[in-house]
């Protein structure tokens, strides 16, 4: 077996087992062991230097397909490792030899080739060549597990498919043991009896369990549903899953006996580090459908947010009146802007979620009388604190002491707004080969380790290369097969509904907005009270006071409480229902079809694929002869006349059409009425709309998106013509470093600040500052690599500085403060690099998908008097006059350009204030216990192909 251990200049590495020999006996012989411990006589590499492992297939791509995944392959860490990376800034093997690479695109993507790709990208072929072997693993006489020379990714071949699936979890232990068992607490809601009490970790369990609670039992029943009513598929599907949980333990105990496991089990107080007493307890079948509850919801979700959306729609209507308040609301709300940037252009319609003509059902709540369902009780010492009381750690592991004080996985970092993938593909018309061009990859935010870690299967019945979310990598989810690839980015569409439950008591008396009873089809039917009860107490990692508390969420026939609200003096409670609860597994027969090669082979197939996957994402798809497109999601059939948009009433005449509550089971729109294409001239997809009239579910989809950044882009190269891997590439790092405001609002912005002359010196300096930047392309990026100073500086911090401002000066007056304040509730006005306040945090990568550029670009417009399809019913920067509007923008700009760079970026732990690089700069967040150098903000997927096939089988 592998262990993974850094490779450390001998003077550090005789330092950090200098400090660890008195805790972590016997490290110093364990680090003197080869790569592998001693495995079976079936192990290829036992006897000698590693064999090859021949191309098992014949592989299509012919060496033109290439991967990235930083920072690295490796995501596990001995306790030693673990120290020289916190003492001495050194690395286990494999931990971050992706990150340089990754990092150097933003400087060399200008004069790109197909022939440089190599130096920014993985060799992403089928196999290993005979001089790239490192090593090569059988856990078992059926597979062996042989990594490469510089990725260390793992390429699994088995000779049976329970072989195959058993080195695919075997593997996944080896790279992402402590990942693993993280996230499946998280899904549990079981993080901080796991990991510890820090404020963040309660947050996280807080922020997953209450949408997906479920008891034991409810586990195993959506285990037995896949086995039961998926024929022979789910049944192969589960077998898989059981060998793939095999192989986890098998390594889980292996690396426990052999004293290698991730030091974060000692540092939480799992494993004595001088006894070797504790237990990392075995994985089960269960957790899968754990891990895959966070991986889903937090990637493939879609809709929710009506209460909110209700509250803003209430602002608006007390503002202006019922009927304009919502022709306001709905302006805003932009569910089918015709300016929209869409993924299928050719015109095709798709209708879903639409507007009814008359709505039925809705429930609007009373003003005033909503409120969040309480989910936290009992608590008990540093529950809800940030209380700290430091364990007496032993000497040589205090310069670990306090590791995961602010949370296992850092704030934010999961946000339920996270930005997610994009996508860049050229049908073979317009490429030089003739052949499509794919530029594509899922943007899952930055850890180390990476949520993903890449493998290649080859077994019987599956043939893959690609990622796989650690802890259900069964199969490849995003890669490519033998003569094709594919990927996806979240596509977000309403597949989640809230409903307002009418309260009432048992016995008959009044209902309050506290009873635990509700009308279900005139019945009063008690909710079911789902909880979770944790505790912790401090360790060496965590250093937060010992505490408890109890997680509590009512669940009823129409999904988990989310708050309690009166309608016309009623008490309700109203409910988040989606489609996916209680079938957070049963996308596994879709991805198994994927990696099928019997099964995918053209266009056709692997829409039909993607169609099994029932979360809400965009998938892509090209071969040697053709791209193609198409939306998945289990999307419900509505009752006529429901308006998806807002709460609606619970009642069988409002229910889905179909609706069983057991299991969660409604009739669900077609395959043929999914958004989909093949062979149209190029797609693209930054998390935009798919398609006509398929309503989005949720605000921020209008005329200016970050979708317009690739779409321009990819258009110019389409009419050029000549599109090949590196011209594409080019184009998505082009725009992974713009600002979409500089490119896409500035130019309107500047025509009302030159409408007449600037004779401020101050205003006009900033004026042409903003001139020269935006002329320049708008870039967010070094002068030079490794200057850490921005071309255009003045420019971009004026930028940063004046977005908010004028937002609010040009909205805030004729909205009104209480509509104003709903509605960016509903949608931040800003998500620049350097917005911490943003949904995504800091340091995250992912920028400019929630904004108000889209409704600054069609106020403008209105107030220049130039041509906007779906106005808004009012004007509001300056009231709609030019020169007041004007007045606005410039008392705005001159407050921003005199606000210094140490204001506009304040520092933080990681920063310096002023430093404007810096601010923007991506850091991966810690997982565990290793850490990584800061990088170069990149707008651009965390996992990312270029592909391009000359042949097809």
């Amino acid at each position: 077996m592998r262990r993974r251990t850094g490779r450390l200049a001998s003077a550090t590495a005789a330092a950090v087992f200098a400090l660890g020999a008195a805790l972590l006996t016997p490290l110093p012989q364990a680090a003197a062991e080869p790569a592998r411990a001693p495995a079976p006589a079936a192990d290829a590499a036992a006897a000698g230097a590693p064999a090859a492992v021949a191309d098992p297939v014949t592989d299509h791509c012919q060496g033109q397909c290439a991967d990235i995944l930083p920072p690295g392959q490796n995501g596990n860490a001995t306790l030693a490792d673990i120290l020289g990376n916190r003492l001495f800034g050194t690395f286990p093997a494999h931990a971050s030899d992706q990150l340089g690479r990754y990092d150097a695109l933003v400087a060399g993507h200008g004069g790109l080739t197909d022939a440089k790709l190599s130096d920014f990208f993985n060799d992403a072929s089928f196999g290993v060549p005979a001089d790239q072997v490192e090593s090569v693993t059988s856990p078992r006489d059926d597979v062996t597990i042989t990594r490469d020379k510089k990725t260390g990714v793992p390429h699994i071949k088995g000779t049976t498919r329970y072989g195959t699936e058993f080195g695919a979890g075997y593997a996944a232990a080896q790279d992402r043991l402590w990942m693993m068992d993280l996230f499946r607490h998280i899904g549990r809601g079981e993080l901080t009896s796991f990991a510890g009490g820090a404020l963040a970790n309660q947050g996280l369990e807080q922020q997953f369990w209450p949408s997906a609670p479920y008891t034991e039992a409810e586990y195993e029943a959506q285990i037995e549903r896949i086995r039961t009513t998926e024929g022979e598929r789910g049944e192969l599907a589960m077998a898989d899953a059981q060998a793939y949980v095999d192989g986890i333990n098998a390594y889980r105990q292996k690396s426990k006996d052999g004293r290698y496991f991730p030091g974060e089990y000692v540092l939480t107080g799992k494993i004595d580090s001088i006894t070797n007493v504790g237990e990392i307890q075995p994985f089960k079948l269960t957790d899968l459908i754990s891990i895959a509850s966070v991986v889903g919801g937090q990637f493939g979700g879609g809709g929710g947010g009506e209460v909110q959306a209700a509250l803003s729609l209430l602002a608006a209507q007390q503002k202006y009146g019922v009927v304009k308040g919502t022709e306001v609301w709905e302006a805003f709300r932009q569910r089918d802007d015709p300016e929209a940037v869409l993924t299928v252009h050719d015109g095709t319609r798709f209708p879903y979620a639409r507007k009814p003509a008359q709505p039925r059902g809705t429930a609007l709540p009373d003003a005033g009388s909503v409120q969040a369902e309480q989910l936290v009780y009992d608590r008990t010492g540093s529950a809800g604190t940030n209380a700290k009381a430091p364990v007496t750690a032993p000497e040589k592991l205090k310069p670990l002491q306090g590791l995961f004080d602010d949370g296992v996985v850092p704030p934010g970092s999961l946000s339920a707004k996270r930005g997610m993938s994009n996508a860049l593909l050229v049908s073979g018309q317009h490429t030089a080969s003739g052949n499509p061009v794919a530029v594509f990859g899922p943007q899952t935010g930055y850890f180390a380790p990476q949520l993903m870690m890449l493998q290649e299967l080859q077994g019987p019945g599956i043939s893959a290369r690609g990622v796989a979310f650690a802890g259900v990598g069964m199969y490849v989810q995003m890669g490519r097969g033998q003569d094709y690839a594919w990927s996806a980015t979240s596509a977000g569409q309403d597949i989640t509904d809230t409903y307002a439950v009418e309260l009432c008591e048992p016995n008959g008396s009044p209902a309050t907005k506290a009873s635990t009873h509700y009308l279900y089809r005139s019945v009063c039917t008690p909710m079911e009270k789902m909880e979770r009860s944790n505790s912790w107490k401090p360790t060496v990692a965590d250093s937060t006071a010992a505490g408890s508390y109890r997680l509590q969420v009512w669940r009823t026939k129409y999904g988990m409480v989310t708050h309690r609200a009166t309608i016309g003096g009623k008490p309700v409670a109203y409910t988040s229902l989606r489609t996916t609860y209680r079938h957070e597994a049963e996308s596994i027969i879709g991805f198994q079809m994927l990696n099928d090669p019997a099964y995918t082979k053209d266009a056709a197939s692997f829409q039909q694929a993607a169609h099994r996957i029932g979360y809400a994402f965009n998938w892509f798809y090209a071969d040697s002869r053709t791209a193609a497109f198409f939306n998945s999601g289990s999307n419900p059939v509505r009752a006529a006349g429901v308006d998806p948009a807002l709460p609606v009433k619970a009642e069988q005449a409002y229910e889905w059409q179909g609706y069983d509550p057991v299991h969660n089971t409604a009739a669900y729109t077609p395959f043929a009425q999914h958004p989909q294409s093949v062979g149209q001239d190029y797609y693209i997809s930054w998390n935009n709309r798919q398609a006509k009239e398929y309503d989005t579910a949720g605000f921020g989809f209008g005329a200016v998106h970050r979708g317009d950044l690739l779409d321009g882009r990819v258009k110019k190269l389409v009419a050029d013509g000549g599109v090949t891997r590196a011209s594409l590439t080019r184009a998505m790092a082009e725009a992974a470093v713009t600002d979409l405001r500089g490119e896409q609002v500035l130019p309107e912005l500047l025509k009302v600040l030159r409408s007449a002359p600037v004779t401020d010196p101050q205003l006009s300096t900033a004026v042409q500052q903003l001139e020269a930047w935006r002329a320049a392309g708008s870039p967010r990026k070094e002068t030079a690599q490794g200057s850490h100073t921005y071309g255009n500086a003045d420019a971009v911090r004026i930028m940063d500085a004046w977005w908010p401002r004028l937002v609010e000066a040009a909205f805030k007056p004729g909205l009104g403060d209480g509509l104003y304040q709903a509605l960016t509730a509903s949608l931040p006005t800003d998500e620049s690099p350097a917005s911490s306040h943003g949904p995504t945090g800091a340091h995250s990568g992912s920028a400019f998908q929630y904004g108000w550029w889209g409704y600054v670009d069609k106020d403008l417009r209105q107030v220049l008097g130039d041509p906007v399809q779906a106005p808004t019913p009012d004007t509001y920067c300056g009231g709609g006059s030019l020169s007041a509007c004007r007045d606005v923008l410039l008392t705005t700009l001159k407050a921003a350009a005199a606000v210094p760079a140490s204001a506009v970026y304040p520092g933080d732990d990681s920063c310096a204030a002023g430093d404007q690089w810096c601010t923007d700069t991506i850091i991966h967040r810690a997982l565990g216990g290793i850490s990584h150098p800061k990088v170069n903000w990149q707008n651009r997927p965390t996992y990312q192909q270029v592909v391009e096939f000359p042949s097809h089988r």
